[in-house]
């Protein structure tokens, strides 16, 4: 997965930062799991005071905050925390849209999108497989790029289903960076 709940810009470090500028730490407490509230409340405690004072101890205390949430947010996803990311990295093109989506309450523009994404993909696969499939009983290296199209297909659509019928973190590689 691209960055986006380990980047200084994204849904969890958001709320973490308002948490520190309104002084509230249930602002940002949805993001976690209920058994890292008591290590995300104990952090801010000791951030909060650092946060007010404006000096330089302000960045390192809001720093530590926020690597704090994201790393107790991600270790609730069942992933790795694998450092805060940069403002600014590309997040792909879904998350944009998903993000408007939840932002405008229409699904439409998301749903168009993947179903567009879908079609083409499965029907590229599936057109590559049948253009090789007269190979299927051929010599060994176009047999091979038969075998290779159809199972890219199979497998391809295997992964589509799983996905399409998972939990929003079920087996989820989280590949930042």
């Amino acid at each position: 997965m691209p960055p986006h709940c380990d980047s200084m810009d994204g849904p969890v470090v958001t709320p973490a930062r308002r948490a520190l500028d309104e002084g509230n730490v249930s602002i940002v407490l949805p993001y976690v799991p209920a058994e890292g509230e008591a290590e995300v409340i104990a952090a801010f405690n000791r951030a909060l005071p650092l946060h007010r004072t404006g000096n330089g101890a302000r960045e390192v205390a809001d720093l530590h905050f926020f690597e704090t949430v994201v790393r107790v947010h991600r270790a609730g996803e069942g992933a790795p925390y694998t450092g805060l990311k940069p403002a600014g990295l590309s997040e792909g093109p879904i998350i944009p849209i998903a993000d408007r989506a939840i932002e405008t309450g229409s699904a439409d523009e998301l749903v168009d999108a993947l179903t567009t994404l879908v079609r083409d993909e499965v029907t590229r696969r599936f057109a590559d497989a049948m253009r090789k499939k007269k190979h299927e009983h051929g010599p060994v290296p176009e047999a091979r790029e038969y075998v290779q199209a159809m199972l890219g297909l199979v497998v391809y659509s295997h992964k589509l289903y799983l996905a399409a019928t998972s939990g929003p973190h079920d087996g989820e590689v989280h590949e930042h960076g």
